[in-house]
């Protein structure tokens, strides 16, 4: 989309609004001052041109070009080339929208260059117009601006975050299966915050340590360092996010695995009524089939049986019968299969 904010400013006034990037080029050259361009989301052709007026360096401009940085902060002569990674949560879908922002500061200049829809810098210009005294401490004052509206952005979602996993721990005490997917996603995202979040400590670190060599407004001090505390409660929040993830993690695996055994331990109780159950019918069966199995043998009716017509020959049968019987179920019974 290109330049969507191009403006000139003298003694912390708005002293023009060019309309392209020549005019601003030219006015900046004949009046001094400021000049604040705006690019979202710009061709290679305006980076060059910008770059050429600007005299970026070839390295700055080719991850600006390129974008999908990491946030850092590097210094090439006197521009500053700062790369941050603002976030929003999303209400309506509960995810972290990560955003990618590059800065230029030098003598007389800052381009800001945005790669997605955060952060405002319209709230940024607007804050910092009006107040005056603020602006006129020049490109500096303005990256203040910018990292202190980044810096406040990741406040609401730290507490979207926070948000999630409260809901994820009542997930987890009520079993529901989804939860160990969103811990994960989640965690995904808590990973994605940190890597923005945690880079600007070591920023504000090097900032600071440039204040006298660069002589930084004694003001503009404090605030950097307002922002710097900031920061680090931002990281803290994130960090406790990612252990409190961890936890519930390891909870919901714990839960899950006492479920898993009291669901083995319901099993093997089943089966093993079900296993005794089988003994006992095994049992009885084994004890009817010894009389089945006389029995069968002298009912062939063959003619030709010794003991047919053997008087005691009846009794002899039946009284196997009872005795095989006798047998089983005493052996049966020693090895508490009855």
């Amino acid at each position: 989309m290109g330049v969507v904010d191009n403006v000139i400013y003298v003694d912390g006034s708005r002293v023009a609004a060019p309309a392209n990037l020549e005019e601003t080029f030219e006015l900046l050259h004949a009046h001094g001052g400021m000049a604040w361009v705006g690019l979202y989301r710009p061709s290679p052709e305006e980076i060059a041109a910008v770059a050429a007026e600007f005299a970026l360096h070839d390295l700055a401009q080719e991850d600006t070009r390129k974008a999908h940085q990491r946030p850092k902060l590097e210094r090439y002569g006197e521009t500053l080339f700062t790369v941050l990674r603002p976030a929003r949560y999303i209400e309506s879908t509960e995810k972290v929208e990560f955003g990618e922002l590059h800065v230029f500061t030098g003598p007389g200049f800052v381009v800001t260059v945005r790669h997605a829809e955060s952060p405002d810098l319209g709230k940024v210009r607007r804050r910092l117009e009006a107040e005056p005294d603020t602006l006129t401490l020049g490109p500096e004052a303005v990256l203040y601006a910018i990292l202190d509206e980044v810096v406040d952005g990741y406040g609401p979602v730290a507490a979207g975050l926070e948000n999630d996993i409260d809901e994820i721990e009542d997930q987890v005490f009520s079993s529901d299966p989804s939860v160990s997917r969103r811990i994960y996603e989640l965690s995904r995202e808590v990973m994605a915050f940190q890597r923005a979040t945690h880079p600007l400590v070591r920023m504000l670190d090097d900032l600071e340590r440039g204040f006298d060599r660069y002589d930084v407004d004694v003001e503009l001090q404090h605030r950097l360092r307002d922002v710097q505390d900031h920061t680090l409660r931002i990281v803290e929040r994130a960090d406790s996010f990612r252990a409190l993830l961890q936890n519930a993690l390891t909870l919901n695996a714990t839960l899950v695995a006492q479920e898993q055994n009291e669901e083995m331990r319901r099993v093997t109780e089943a089966s093993y009524v079900q296993s005794e159950e089988v003994k006992r019918i095994s049992s009885w069966a084994a004890i009817l089939f010894a009389p089945t199995l006389v029995g069968t043998v002298y009912g062939m009716n063959f003619t030709h049986m010794p003991e047919l017509d053997w008087t005691y020959g009846y009794p002899l049968a039946i009284g196997a019968m009872v005795a095989m019987g006798a047998v089983l179920y005493v052996i049966f019974k020693r090895h508490d299969w009855l």
